[in-house]
């Protein structure tokens, strides 16, 4: 869908604008009287329901008028406008109609660029739909008119567009089913993200194991797809820059290897490859904003597959960073590849930040539940950023601690550590800690995404967030690089 921008209302197929409780409705220009008794009392029919519509046929301007709640003025959120504009897409889509106008609100509700942001993400976000194997295709409207009075607000339109393509195209490659993407596949479409700054390197399996990649090709041992290294290198600051590494985990499936997982639920395990679809939709997102800075993304991808070259619990592997691990369980597996990407990219890039992403424990989901990502980190100022951005997007992270105590927990009897935790003890932090004894000192974040990088049972319903991969952390990365 193509976002238009215009400071005065045209003809229009649907014209939206946002109301609150009984305060004026601005944006509609002059209505006739019956059509202006038919708008006041379509808003007072609707109260005071967030996400609630009234429509009213007629108008000089429009075929239609829709008035879009945004709920009471002391209950809104940062998520407000967005989840509102998902409602509004989402209805000019049921209507089959092909354009339809927002009029951006210009004050009280919140600064006008802000709003129009949250507008284009909600909408656009709404409207996507995982259909690449559908022989019918749903219809959707192919332009949003924004009337927009502030000029100044203009630019964000384009910023949002750009972001909630990223998302849109995190959450594309997400659904992709294993049988269609495997670690070769996720490495060509990182090939076509296409910017003259950007740069993009696979590493094969013959390469890693001469390389010392010790955690990537021992959980890819067991699958016929072979594992790949991904990196994407964006180049727009200046060359003395230090970069901001970012990392995804991308088991583009996981059956958990010969520590099998369960039947119930293990067609999700598509979504173990969320992290680095995260990555894949940030660097589409920076180069398509040809942002200045310095952005490396590290993908390692594997299939965690039973085979007959699978790795074993008992084993003792050697990681890129030097140490050993123990292997108590296979269904551990995506610390064991995040620790060589980890050190990989702490050697080559000697980055001022790391900031990694992974569906890495369901001891998450028991913690947090499927609304809100876990945080990690060594460093207080990088988690603060990353949580003013999480407050500004809604994209929500709550930080946990890492301690000795934590670290203690991996220690092995037989190698440097050992892939699992003392029971189900703080699953969610042993893993960090394991991630985090990999590394030397740089500044790092991980953001374990595993009750939020697809819809669950207890997922909040969200409009622009339908069923399946959620692209969660997209729009949070790019906030924190332009803040």
């Amino acid at each position: 869908m193509r976002i238009i921008t215009t400071t005065a209302t045209r003809n229009t197929q649907l014209l939206c604008v946002f109301v609150q409780g009984a305060e004026k409705i601005s944006g509609l220009g002059k209505l006739d009287a019956g059509t202006a008794a038919a708008v006041r009392q379509a808003r007072d029919d609707m109260g005071s329901c967030l996400g609630a519509v009234g429509i009213v046929h007629g108008g000089r301007q429009a075929r239609r008028i829709l008035l879009a709640g945004l709920g009471k003025k002391s209950e809104m959120t940062g998520d407000t406008v967005r989840f509102v504009s998902g409602v509004v897409a989402k209805k000019a889509a049921e209507l089959n109609l092909q354009e339809f106008t927002v009029v951006v609100p210009l004050g009280g509700v919140q600064d006008p660029a802000v709003s129009a942001s949250q507008i284009v993400e909600g909408a656009k976000m709404s409207l996507y739909k995982f259909e690449r194997f559908k022989k019918e295709k749903k219809n959707i409207p192919d332009v949003m008119t924004l009337v927009i009075k502030s000029k100044s607000a203009i630019p964000a339109v384009k910023t949002a567009e750009v972001i909630s393509d990223g998302a849109i195209f995190a959450k594309e490659v997400a659904n992709m089913p294993p049988n269609e993407c495997a670690p070769a596949t996720l490495a060509e479409i990182a090939k076509k993200i296409k910017n003259p700054r950007l740069k993009c390197r696979v590493i094969g399996r013959d390469e890693l194991k001469r390389r010392g990649f010790g955690g990537i090709t021992a959980v890819g041992g067991g699958s016929r797809n072979d594992p790949k290294l991904i990196i994407l290198e964006y180049f727009g600051g200046a060359k003395s820059q230090r970069p901001t590494v970012l990392v995804g985990k991308a088991v583009t499936f996981d059956t958990g290897g010969i520590s099998i997982k369960p039947r119930e639920r293990m067609e999700e395990m598509k979504f173990d490859k969320c992290g680095g679809c995260t990555v894949l939709g940030i660097i589409k997102a920076v180069a398509g904003l040809n942002l200045k800075t310095n952005i490396v993304g590290i993908i390692p991808s594997v299939e965690n597959m039973p085979g007959g070259g699978a790795y074993r619990p008992g084993d003792i592997i050697r990681l890129y960073s030097g140490k050993t691990a123990e292997i108590l369980n296979t269904d551990a597996e995506g610390r064991l590849i995040l620790a060589d990407a980890l050190a990989y990219g702490e050697e080559r890039y000697s980055p001022k930040a790391i900031i990694d992403f992974a569906t890495l424990t369901g001891a998450c989901i028991v913690a947090l539940g499927t609304n809100v990502a876990g945080m990690v980190s060594n460093d207080d100022r990088l988690a603060a950023r990353i949580s003013e951005s999480s407050a500004r997007t809604t994209e929500e992270v709550w930080r946990l601690p890492l301690n000795e105590d934590y670290m203690g927990m991996i220690k092995s009897d037989v190698a440097d550590m050992k892939n699992m935790g003392i029971g189900a003890a703080a699953g969610t932090i042993s893993a960090a800690a394991f991630l985090r004894n990999a590394m030397r000192d740089t500044p790092w974040a991980h953001i374990d995404i595993a009750g939020v990088a697809w819809t669950q049972a207890s997922t909040k319903k969200k409009p622009y967030n339908p069923k399946g991969a959620t692209g969660f952390g997209v729009r949070l990365i790019l906030d924190y690089l332009q803040s």
